[in-house]
């Protein structure tokens, strides 16, 4: 009976690997101050956050709440839009987003077929339901098929999956996602827009206006009704615009409308990320990283989302049928040391960009901030010459990744 009470103990062991991983506390610099500190954590939850005597600041490293990422199309050869998409490869983008620091993302659908939306729709939402990574993916972000048509507006989005707004097949995705869908960008110009935007956010959903040509009319119309989100501002836009009548001034100028922004040293210069944070401020600048599923591979040619695009060595991402962009190879976390040297804001300014906004604005009110009470999502990291570091990252009190 020794031999089956032992195999017993392992075989129950083996079943509990989350409970082997639950962080009791952590200890480091409170990223708002660089002060030491110790955050207590119960049930995945922080319960207290101590004062530790300065001594302790020599060696510790920063402790941030963990990154939200609300634009994010796929990672670690995973695209969220593909034709192949499985619950395990969204684990594998999950647990490689982990290691960036990401502890909240929306995985993000872009223009494609009626039936691949549905389909996608469908996985996103079995992986959210996922006891190990459902807890990282709170909902999903579809941005189009209802964008401008126009070569460039439209970026590197496929123009014959591009349609008018109806707000019942609209529907249809939030049915496929479990009324996950969060977050819905899309062109106000185009016909139906305005009476999709009131439908979309009169069911809890964000509107982000993005890949538009709108007039200055168009994107008022469009904040009157609901909309509250530039999306990727700067980019998804024309390489040659009016100098007075184009879309970036007046989403500029609507303090209704926070941005979201790409500061991944290649989709904005550092002037337009200086401007635009003078502009809107630390408290309505959303980073993102607009990653896709080739982000770490090597520079090449590879065929991504039906079209054939280039990765630089210097990991540009490039649609050279339309000469745009296409997307983003770096996680969140590049935003955020970028941020901050580029506008020379606080590091609590930058994190908040990642963080705190984002909760804040799509009411995640169980995370995105340090507080007794909050949801112990945790990024430990280390700066070293500008670089952000990540050495361990926790999900709800369990540490899912570390780099020791």
């Amino acid at each position: 009976m020794k031999w089956f009470s032992a195999l017993l103990l392992i075989t129950l062991a083996s079943l509990l690997p989350a409970a082997e991983q639950r962080v009791r506390s952590v200890e480091g610099l409170f990223y708002l101050d660089q002060t030491p500190v110790r955050i207590d954590i119960a049930d995945g939850i922080i319960a207290k956050i101590i004062r530790l005597p300065e001594s302790q600041k020599a060696s510790a490293n920063y402790i941030a709440p963990g990154l939200i990422d609300i634009q994010i199309n796929g990672y670690a050869s995973i695209d969220f839009s593909g034709e192949n998409l499985s619950v395990a490869g969204v684990r594998q983008a999950t647990q490689a987003l982990w290691e960036e620091g990401v502890t909240t993302f929306l995985p993000t659908l872009i223009t494609n077929s009626h039936e691949r939306l549905n389909a996608n729709f469908e996985i996103l939402a079995e992986a959210a339901r996922d006891e190990e990574i459902g807890p990282s993916i709170p909902g999903f972000h579809l941005e189009g098929p209802y964008i401008s048509s126009k070569d460039g507006f439209r970026g590197a989005h496929l123009k014959e999956f591009v349609r008018q707004p109806e707000v019942a097949q609209f529907l249809q995705y939030q049915a496929a996602a479990e009324d996950k869908i969060l977050f819905l960008t899309l062109a106000p110009e185009v016909d139906g827009a305005i009476e999709l935007i009131e439908a979309a956010v009169s069911r809890g959903v964000v509107v982000g206006i993005g890949h538009t040509a709108a007039n200055a009319e168009q994107i008022k119309r469009a904040v009157d009704a609901g909309a509250s989100i530039s999306t990727h501002l700067g980019n998804g836009c024309a390489n040659m615009i009016h100098r007075h009548d184009n879309p970036l001034w007046p989403q500029l100028a609507d303090d209704r409308l926070a941005a979201s922004l790409i500061v991944d040293g290649h989709h904005l210069r550092r002037e337009q990320v200086q401007t635009f944070y003078k502009v809107k401020g630390s408290e309505r600048i959303l980073l993102i990283s607009d990653a896709l599923d080739l982000a770490g591979l090597p520079p090449g040619e590879y065929m991504a989302g039906g079209k054939k695009v280039v990765m630089t060595p210097e990991g540009i991402i490039k649609y050279p049928e339309q000469n745009v962009l296409a997307g983003a190879s770096l996680p969140i976390s590049r935003g955020v040391q970028n941020i901050m040297a580029y506008t020379h804001c606080s590091l609590a300014d930058a994190i908040h960009m990642a963080t705190r906004n984002q909760a804040r604005h799509f009411g995640f009110g169980d995370r995105g901030e340090l507080l007794p009470g909050k949801r112990a999502d945790l990024v430990i990291f280390a700066l070293q010459d500008g670089e952000l570091q990540v050495r361990r990252t926790i999900v709800a009190g369990r540490e899912v990744f570390s780099a020791d």
